[in-house]
């Protein structure tokens, strides 16, 4: 499918103007296809030539103000409108469509545990022309009205309110202006839970296997969305722009979330099935946060041009964090996106396929490029930005550039410059210097502070700045200053920070003594990296859990990551801090983003596979300890420090010795007990670790899939079979990953599924011979497949535990020779570039 140019999308949007678009969609066809009609209503402005969009099965027909075209016309996914008159145009078109099994247009499901079937659309970024035919380009905004057939046991959801006029026909409210990749429905027997707030109806909505599971949150969910809603009331002066707020909980969901107006759609493992932590119910309502400020930015006020993206994303990002720690109880969420998010972006933004937060318009020079940007950096790296932003010219100037912005461009399309004019004329600082800045340019400063000490016990600081690759940046930050607590040891106590702007502050002296920690960057207000100076480190090393606030902790975790990442910290030295910290901290969020780090990074990348086994030792002891920490009832509002060290635990074990335990008593000793997530988990462990004989773990592994049936269950059994240590069960797992077409071609979660069963630090012998079959095999799967696919195959059936030169040679030989699609390309990039960095941090190690 030729990706839109840039040029073409300004030369139509000169040409024509889209009023309004009538579509029909026949959901009755079967489970392969739909039908799809469509009539667009445009005025050419002048004489012209151009084309519009569709993806069909079939396409049957097509009238151009009455008068019949070709359909043998259609040239891929175009079709060419030649010798347009200036004046009004009628566009009908009578098409077939298919449904999808990748997430991507219109997905088709069908759930396994009671033979339901779903559908529901994702049409970003130009995934439209494979539902209906469409202008697709966001600034040419229309009015859409649908009318869906459908099953008449299924009910219709869409961008507006849903009226079912007789059974199996439903006609939905015609959208304001809005742009073509926001269209959206899903059809389906949906549960659905509604009410109504400030005069507008809100439903909740899920398959009904998940029935009990969202009635159980229902609450929960409602609440968030009504604080968040009358939040977004007060700070923005733009009323919610749509008739409704329906929230569907969707399956095989490729994203976290869309934020179609009126309908967003989540992935439906927000439906929490398993325990879940206290984190992870805060990561929920930040995603029901950031997609409902999209219903502003992005949605009311949409980007002209994808590259742009940033103005959608970063700024839902920020407020998405932002707003729930304002309205809800959720109040440490900047927590939680320092040692989970930040990462995400300093990791990306140190890669060679690292872009600004605003590229220029030249680098998005089409749609193929701009999907690739939507990554750490226009989500994490922007949202940071804007976070300094927020900091350097105040929240009060801030929003009143944010209000202005939605008054000058309500239901119309903008670009960096409009967004910028705006806040500028909320302040007199120089808002068009500092984004030429942070937006126009790549990388990561490195902020580091120099200490002396004078002979009369004074003190004065300075911040050396080593700057990214396009120059340093402005920071406003704060640099917190800190003491032992000299009534409880292995406490510290704050004094009164520093507000600090780098680099023009320069040296400051003060008097005395020396803090016994320094640390840049305090409450993470500004996008750096930072560094200790050995005092300090020496003091964080010894008392890292005694500072008194998270966020403070999550800063000196993230400074110790990026040390061991850029070769300055040895891992293991990374682990002994969490070994000796972690079991007294108290922050769900920092638990689980170092433990996370520790293992995936720590135990499988960067330690040599010789010290492998003792930092997987040191993990379970660390678990182990936590457990003991939790253990009785005095203890349960900690559960969820409990629930984490569980996973890490069997995540860790290197034998079945404890998990093969928990799994036969349907419980951990002291609770909690074995819900589906666990038992697959530990099903997982054992799997990989071969720890019975194959037939004994092959019948397990059907016994819990008679067990849970679901589409969890199923994408946990996948997992597991895909992990056993058999090379019929690997070569099973390679023919379904990289089957191509038909019955046979894995959905999208199936692929993900399998994928991560397959790789596995302890198969390495095993698993040798797929490294070079993945580099050969995976340019054919992602061209047959789609973009979606690719960055699947890109991300999860990369063979990461191959931390070798050897794999570097051949990956670097597939960007060459292999013709890798776009999407696959840029994830291939970013795996070679992470394993490039863990290649040189193991050969350190095994050196020290």
């Amino acid at each position: 499918m030729p990706a839109l140019q840039r040029d073409e999308a300004q030369t139509r949007a000169r040409l024509i103007d889209v009023h309004r678009y009538d579509i029909a969609l026949d959901l009755t066809r079967g489970e392969d296809r739909f039908g799809s009609r469509t009539v667009i209503h445009f005025t050419a402005r002048t004489d012209g030539d151009t084309f519009v969009e569709l993806r069909p099965a079939e396409l049957h027909s097509v009238t151009l103000d009455g008068h019949p075209l070709d359909p043998a016309d259609l040239d891929d996914n175009r079709l060419p409108l030649t010798g347009l008159a200036p004046g009004a145009h009628e566009l009908r078109l009578d098409a077939t469509m298919r449904y999808s099994r990748t997430g991507e247009g219109m997905h088709r499901f069908t759930d396994p545990a009671d033979g339901e079937s779903y559908v529901y659309t994702q049409l970003f970024l130009d995934d439209v022309q494979r539902v209906f035919a469409a202008f697709d380009q966001p600034d040419l905004k229309a009015v859409f009205a649908l009318t869906v057939t459908a099953p008449t046991d299924w009910s219709v959801l869409g961008n507006g309110i849903a009226t079912q006029r007789d059974p199996g026909h439903w006609t939905l409210a015609p959208t304001p202006l809005i742009s073509s990749y926001l269209v959206a429905i899903a059809a389906g027997p949906w549960h659905s839970v509604r009410t109504e707030h400030a005069g507008l109806p809100f439903g909740i909505h899920c398959r009904r296997s998940l029935a009990p599971h969202l009635d159980a949150d229902a609450d929960e969910i409602l609440d968030l969305t009504r604080r968040c809603f009358d939040r977004y009331h007060q700070i923005f002066e733009e009323p919610y722009p749509f008739d409704s707020y329906d929230q569907a909980f969707v399956p095989e969901f490729n994203a976290g979330a869309m934020e179609n107006p009126g309908l967003v759609t989540f992935r439906d493992e927000f439906v929490f099935r398993s325990a879940v932590t206290d984190t992870e119910r805060q990561t929920r309502g930040m995603v029901i946060s950031h997609e409902m400020a999209h219903m502003w930015f992005g949605d009311l006020v949409t980007l002209q041009w994808w590259d742009d993206i940033w103005l959608n994303e970063s700024f839902a990002e920020y407020m998405g964090y932002q707003v729930l720690a304002e309205a809800t109880r959720f109040t440490d969420t900047w927590t939680d996106f320092a040692i989970a998010r930040k990462g995400w972006g300093y990791d990306a933004d140190q890669r060679p396929s690292t872009h600004p937060v605003a590229p220029a318009p030249e680098d998005v020079p089409d749609t193929a490029s701009a999907l690739l940007n939507f990554d750490g950096i226009s989500y994490a790296k922007g949202a940071s930005a804007l976070r300094q932003l927020v900091a350097w010219m105040g929240e009060k100037d801030f929003l009143a550039g944010i209000n202005d912005h939605f008054a000058r461009h309500r239901f119309a399309n903008a670009t960096l410059a409009d967004f910028i004019d705006s806040l500028a004329r909320a302040t007199d600082r120089d808002v068009h210097a500092w984004a030429e800045r942070w937006l126009r340019t790549t990388g990561v400063d490195t902020l580091t502070p120099v200490v002396r000490e004078a002979a009369d016990g004074n003190w004065s600081v300075s911040v050396e700045q080593a700057g990214s690759p396009d120059g340093s940046r402005p920071h406003r930050l704060t640099i917190g200053l800190y003491d032992h607590d000299r009534t409880t040891t292995g406490r510290l106590v704050p004094r009164e920070p520093l507000t600090w702007d780098v680099p023009d502050d320069g040296t400051r002296s003060a008097t005395g003594g020396r803090p016994a920690l320094l640390l840049l960057n305090d409450q993470d207000l500004t996008y750096a990296k930072v560094r200790l100076d050995p005092v300090s480190w020496d003091t964080a090393l010894g008392a890292l859990s005694g500072l008194p606030d998270p966020l403070t902790r999550a800063v000196v975790w993230n400074a110790a990551r990026d040390m061991v990442r850029d070769g300055e910290l040895a891992p293991a030295a990374y682990l002994d801090a969490a070994r000796a910290h972690l079991p007294y901290e108290t922050d769900l969020a920092l638990v689980q983003g170092v433990l996370a780090f520790a293992r995936t990074q720590i135990a499988d990348r960067y330690l040599p596979p010789t010290q492998r086994h003792t930092a997987l030792a040191t993990l379970t002891a660390l678990s182990r300890d936590i457990l003991r920490r939790t253990e009785g009832p005095e203890h349960g509002s900690e559960a969820g420090l409990r629930l984490t060290a569980v996973r890490a635990f069997i995540d860790s074990a290197t034998t079945p010795e404890g998990i093969q335990d928990w799994l036969d008593d349907g419980s951990v000793p002291g609770g909690p007990r074995l819900d589906p997530e666990l038992r697959w988990r530990i099903l997982g462990r054992l799997a990989t670790l071969g720890a019975a004989p194959l037939d004994e773990l092959r019948t397990a592994i059907d016994a819990e899939l008679a067990r849970d049936p679901s589409a969890t269950g199923r994408e946990g059994a996948a997992r597991c079979h895909a992990a056993l240590p058999d090379p019929a069960a690997k070569q099973a797992a390679w023919d379904a990953l990289f089957t191509t077409d038909g019955p046979a071609a894995l959905s999208n979660y199936l692929f993900t599924a399998t994928a991560t069963g397959f790789w596995a630090p302890e198969q390495l012998d095993l698993l040798r011979p797929y490294v070079a079959r993945y580099f050969t095999d995976v340019p054919a799967l992602a061209a047959a497949r789609g973009p979606a696919l690719a960055e699947a195959a890109g991300r999860h059936a990369f063979p990461a535990p191959f931390v070798e030169d050897h794999t570097l040679h051949l990956g670097e030989a597939c960007l060459t020779d292999g013709n890798p699609t776009p999407a696959l390309r840029r994830k291939l990039i970013d795996q070679l570039d992470d394993l490039r960095r863990a290649v040189q941090v193991r050969a350190a190690a095994e050196n020290a």
